[in-house]
């Protein structure tokens, strides 16, 4: 790490070297705030319990999936400084008109294999990927967080390159098989009752 206050809560680029992120196939992503600041509520009891920047944050990640035909929500969950989420990519059912459902509780996977990775240009993002859905995501919250500012009159700073609400990069890992997306799944559904323990708890 070359500049330790500028990268000191940034994740660096875990993306699968030659693996096409526009593929479908099942992921489970995880985006945190920058410096792991705790701005979308508590955990009481085991619960998260939003306020209203963490409503705004979580109303906005199932909006995406309404505006976004080729992706669909497996399981999630939003805490103080990050959010977890499997989400699958499946562009074939957009195409052959498939109805959907946006799922806000739990989904299964299907038997279907992710694809034989690709190669591409390095930190080339294409529409309809998993990078372009976070980018949207990512912007879409800081516009609807800022607005929450602007209209509520509030002191606090809003959300710009220099006093950023999300970290630059994202963690994410493709899931393999129903055995590794159960597991993923316990995991996000456990996140709440763990939070002590949880490593990005910087309390």
């Amino acid at each position: 790490m070359t500049d330790k206050f500028k990268n000191k809560y940034r994740i660096p680029s875990n993306r699968l070297r030659g693996w096409n992120y526009a593929n479908n196939g099942h992921y489970f992503i995880t985006i945190v705030t920058a410096n792991r600041k705790p701005l979308f509520g508590n955990i009481n009891n085991g619960e998260m319990q939003l306020n209203e920047m963490g409503q705004i944050v979580n109303d906005q990640f199932f909006k995406s999936f309404e505006i976004r035909q080729e992706l669909f929500l497996g399981s999630f969950v939003l805490m103080p400084n990050h959010l977890h989420a499997i989400i699958i990519l499946d562009k074939m059912s957009c195409m052959d008109g498939t109805a959907r459902t946006v799922v806000q509780t739990h989904g299964r996977a299907s038997q279907q294999q992710s694809p034989t990775p690709q190669q591409l240009p390095p930190l080339q993002r294409q529409p309809k990927s998993i990078s372009s859905f976070v980018a949207g995501f990512k912007s879409a919250t800081v516009k609807q967080i800022d607005d929450w500012i602007d209209s509520n009159g509030l002191s606090m700073e809003k959300f710009n390159r220099n006093n950023p609400l999300w970290q630059a990069n994202y963690h994410d890992h493709i899931i393999r098989d129903n055995w590794e997306y159960q597991r993923i799944m316990d995991y996000i559904d456990n996140n709440p009752t763990k939070w002590k323990s949880d490593s990005l708890n910087g309390c």
